[in-house]
């Protein structure tokens, strides 16, 4: 059924105003995925944020039509997920997707105003990125083992060996995202200028520089690759040691935190790929290296997220400083 309101020539399809909450989520799913270019992994965390919420609110006050969402509703909601423990940093996410969601519905005509006008979202409490000391980095570089007894090496000289020393290298030596190294094509390997090709979050390109050293891996890996391997995925840059196929992030994810573990690479508690994404960053800061550039380097969108690494090289001059000034 269509109106036509003739006072201001618009036209208003009673369908599309009435349409399911979770219906016009997946079309905003559809829009964010398609025209902005988000990634799939926040494309799955939008759609489990939106329907989240309007189960909540379908719940609490049987409500579905999204003119009718207002900010009193999702104010409860946000009030029930941090009574329920939630940090202040994944309600704020949520918020952001609700801040999206509305402004796409505010777009297609369907509401008047976002209810997130009157939206507050929680201070995040600021905490430095943890990351591994040089010597700790300097023992995986080196390939010997701080701590074991029974084996100088940290890295095994088969092609699995091989494999994981090249995955802490690339993170280390770039600081490029999980999702950016399992995504790594061969083509991307630019012998001539010494740089890597990455693709970023929004599918920005950038270009990494990168040592000559690491690239004399790169190549040896590839060699080793094809020798050992009878099939592997084509194109793909590092591939599962056994299978061949692309390096899926569980895999990669369980291999960093086995050698930094075992090793006692660091002390801290969390041993993912993305401390030495910090690692890389803040060994950079500390030598005095430009934040912009770093910025770039990161992939950042924008200034702010690079800053907090300026945190920890303050951090790093006051530990100097009371270790060597006589009057600290």
């Amino acid at each position: 059924m269509i109106v036509r309101l003739f006072n201001n020539f618009t036209i208003i399809n009673l369908f599309v105003l009435n349409e399911p909450l979770y219906s016009l989520a997946e079309r905003f799913i559809s829009y964010i995925q398609l025209e902005k270019r988000y990634s799939a992994h926040t494309c799955t965390a939008y759609r489990n944020d939106l329907f989240q919420f309007f189960d909540y609110v379908t719940l609490q006050y049987s409500t579905t039509p999204v003119e009718d969402l207002s900010h009193i509703m999702i104010r409860s909601w946000l009030a029930k997920l941090m009574e329920d423990a939630m940090t202040a940093k994944s309600v704020n996410r949520k918020i952001s997707t609700l801040k999206s969601f509305f402004k796409f519905c505010l777009r297609q005509g369907l509401i008047k105003q976002s209810p997130m006008v009157k939206v507050i979202a929680p201070k995040i409490s600021r905490r430095l990125p943890g990351y591994i000391e040089e010597k700790g980095m300097q023992a995986l570089e080196d390939n010997v083992s701080p701590v074991s007894v029974t084996s100088l090496h940290i890295f095994a000289d088969d092609f699995e060996g091989i494999t994981h020393r090249l995955i802490f290298e690339i993170f280390y030596q770039t600081g490029i995202r999980l999702s950016e190294l399992i995504s790594l094509q061969e083509f991307r390997v630019d012998h001539g200028n010494q740089s890597l090709k990455v693709m970023g979050k929004g599918g920005k390109e950038r270009i990494i520089p990168v040592s000559p050293g690491l690239l004399v891996q790169m190549r040896d890996y590839m060699d080793q690759k094809r020798r050992h391997l009878e099939e592997f995925e084509s194109g793909v840059l590092l591939v599962h040691p056994h299978s061949g196929q692309r390096l899926y992030p569980k895999y990669v994810y369980l291999t960093v935190r086995k050698y930094l573990t075992e090793h006692q690479i660091t002390t801290l508690k969390k041993k993912s790929p993305h401390i030495l994404r910090h690692t890389f960053a803040t060994h950079l800061a500390n030598n005095g290296a430009d934040l912009n550039a770093i910025k770039e380097l990161l992939g950042h969108s924008s200034l702010a997220a690079t800053q907090v690494y300026t945190h920890n090289t303050i951090e790093q001059l006051k530990k100097v400083y009371q270790q060597a000034h006589p009057k600290a």
